[in-house]
């Protein structure tokens, strides 16, 4: 009976000295990311669902999201993905709205404590057209976060201290601008920070499809280098 119990403690010590061992993964992103019923906080706005609208989408499961394939076939863990669809990285949004209700620089600290972030943004900036700014890395004006570049950089260098010892990647969507392109790697090199930038995505009402679903998984697998 000892022997049993202590085979049993020390089959209980190796399951738990795995998972330990496997790397937690945060998402900071927009529709691209999102799965209804699976975002942190949950009132965040979604694209995908699985009462699926086949006019927009043919992706039903959040298994078959980029994020989802991404974790569960490399022995990962998904800490939070806070997600919003729709939002900026900047507090601009379509329409000139104010979006700061749902900018990526106001969810950036609800991510939990992962050992990877994945931010994929910066579509939204570029399709509603927000203002570019200029390159600044420090004294941003609350104004001036209403801008991409200002935003963007403000975004990456509060990160980088709020999460400590945290491997922050940026995903850069495809078919994007120039100027957002430009912007993007020009501060994420400033600050260090790894750019996965995405190819020839397939998708449907410019959203990604299962198809893209599974190119972005293995692209940024790639770039995660695992």
């Amino acid at each position: 009976m000892k022997k049993i119990l202590l085979l049993l403690i020390v089959f209980l010590m190796a399951v738990a000295g795995a998972e330990a061992q496997r790397r937690s993964v945060s998402i900071l992103g927009d529709s691209y990311s999102t799965f209804k019923g699976f975002m942190k906080p949950e009132k965040n706005r979604i694209w995908y669902k699985a009462d699926v609208d086949t006019a927009k989408t043919d992706v039903s499961s959040v298994r078959q999201t980029w994020w989802h394939r991404l974790i569960t076939e490399n022995d990962l863990k998904l800490e939070r993905n806070n997600s919003f669809s729709g939002a900026t990285v900047c507090n601009t949004g379509y329409k000139g709205k104010d979006y700061s209700d749902r900018s990526f620089i106001t969810r950036m600290k609800d991510l939990g404590a992962p050992d990877i972030i994945l931010i994929l943004g910066a579509t939204n900036d570029c399709w509603a057209h927000a203002p570019i700014g200029e390159y600044k890395y420090s004294g941003w004006t609350d104004e001036e976060l209403f801008s991409f570049r200002p935003a963007m950089a403000y975004m990456l260098d509060t990160m980088k201290d709020y999460y400590p010892g945290t491997d922050i990647y940026f995903v850069l969507n495809c078919r994007l601008s120039d100027e957002i392109n430009e912007s993007v790697n020009t501060i994420c090199d400033h600050y260090g920070i790894p750019v996965i930038a995405l190819e020839d995505i397939d998708c449907k009402a410019n959203h990604p499809t299962q198809k893209g679903m599974a190119q972005i998984a293995e692209q940024v697998k790639a770039g995660l280098g695992l």
